[in-house]
């Protein structure tokens, strides 16, 4: 008797322990399905290209970045890269990750982000010492801001060496993707028809550097925020555009409160969708 009543407490203590669990995210498919982690592993594992929307200052974000790296990294030959750090900085990357400039000096020479330390550094990190590529992806946020002012016109009067750090001329563009309508209606009176046209020429930039530097029996793991290819877009839309038969994952981010399930208007926003607790802290 005092048996079956130790068990039953047992079983009343870890039910109670079960249903206060907290949970910092969750994964869903595009259907609005849970999934979990493994499913998400094996379907990028047969992937060519993974593009990985972030928030850029979430920390569940960065961690599992970094964890679906190093999972990947077992199974098949990598190649990363990142919004995070634009194209022209690519020697003084490819310095750090031989050894011959140390972080101090890295810091110096190229425009890393205010949160590089605590959240880029660490896949940077992993590629030093795995040996594996990095690749920056960005355009120079200067040649952005010229496409801002003056639209794609304004990249005909830089140098040869500038256009080799963007996506070859004339850059294709879309007006009517949806991402960049709903830019545009975000901003309202705010804005001009070349703000969508400066995100383009970002998304254009990194899908052309991915495109690039991909190799056959590899997969290319990019990093950038959630909305260059979110709804299968921006970089996404680049990448078919030129390469139609590549096989692309996408996974978005989201925060919410509610982890159980995603709204109808979140299906389909990429092949997997990360929902992080709304509360989680923030790097930056």
């Amino acid at each position: 008797m005092k048996r079956l009543i130790f068990v039953v407490i047992f079983l009343f203590t870890y039910l109670i322990g079960f249903s206060q669990e907290k949970k910092a995210y969750q994964l869903f498919d595009k259907n609005g399905k849970k999934v979990n982690y493994d499913k998400l592993l094996k379907a990028t594992e047969k992937a060519q290209i993974v593009l990985f929307g972030e928030y850029h200052n979430n920390a569940i974000s960065h961690w599992l970045e970094l964890e679906l790296t190093k999972d990947l990294a077992e199974k098949k030959a990598l190649i990363l890269g990142a919004e995070m750090i634009e194209t022209d900085n690519q020697a003084q990357l490819d310095q750090y990750l031989k050894g011959e400039i140390n972080q101090k000096q890295l810091d110096s020479t190229a425009r890393l982000w205010l949160n590089y330390k605590t959240d880029y550094k660490p896949l940077v990190d992993f590629a030093k010492e795995r040996k594996i590529p990095f690749i920056a992806t960005n355009i120079p946020r200067k040649f952005a801001s010229i496409v801002f002012k003056k639209g794609f016109e304004g990249l005909e009067n830089l140098t040869s060496e500038e256009k080799s750090w963007i996506a070859p001329l004339p850059i294709a563009y879309d007006a009517e993707l949806p991402g960049y309508v709903n830019m545009m209606k975000m901003m309202g009176d705010h804005t001009s028809p070349n703000m969508p046209k400066a995100q383009a020429v970002k998304d254009a930039t990194m899908a052309y550097f991915i495109l690039k530097n991909r190799k056959d029996n590899s997969i290319f793991i990019h990093y950038n925020g959630t909305y260059h290819s979110d709804n299968f877009e921006g970089i996404y839309w680049y990448l078919k555009k030129t390469a139609p038969s590549l096989e692309i994952i996408t996974i978005a981010t989201i925060e919410q409160k509610e982890l159980k399930k995603i709204s109808t208007d979140d299906y389909n926003k990429a092949d997997y969708i990360l929902v992080i607790d709304e509360d989680v802290t923030k790097t930056h």
